[in-house]
């Protein structure tokens, strides 16, 4: 009679959790909808139908994430977006 011996081997894995960050921009009664979709495209480079969609969506929703990235490029884009008068954040 024969045995075979079966042998599980532990394996390491290590991933690589990134946290994402996103700018978030908020409604306001301030500013118009071709305010905020210039304002998109010049700081987020957004095109104009995804400034207009995004734009839309704060309306409706209250708020919408406008860009996700390394905290690094978020930081310059969310200070343009609060210099224009809008209402953002990064989280």
């Amino acid at each position: 009679m024969s045995f075979q011996e079966e042998v599980l081997e532990e394996i390491s894995v290590k991933e690589s959790v990134k946290e994402s960050n996103q700018i978030v921009l908020y409604n306001d009664d301030v500013n118009t909808f071709d305010h905020v979709i210039e304002t998109l495209v010049y700081a987020c480079e957004h095109t104009p139908i995804q400034a207009e969609q995004c734009s839309l969506i704060v309306h409706y929703n209250g708020k919408c994430t406008v860009k996700t990235g390394d905290l690094k490029d978020l930081k310059p884009r969310c200070s343009k977006l609060l210099e224009a008068g809008l209402s953002a954040e990064i989280i």
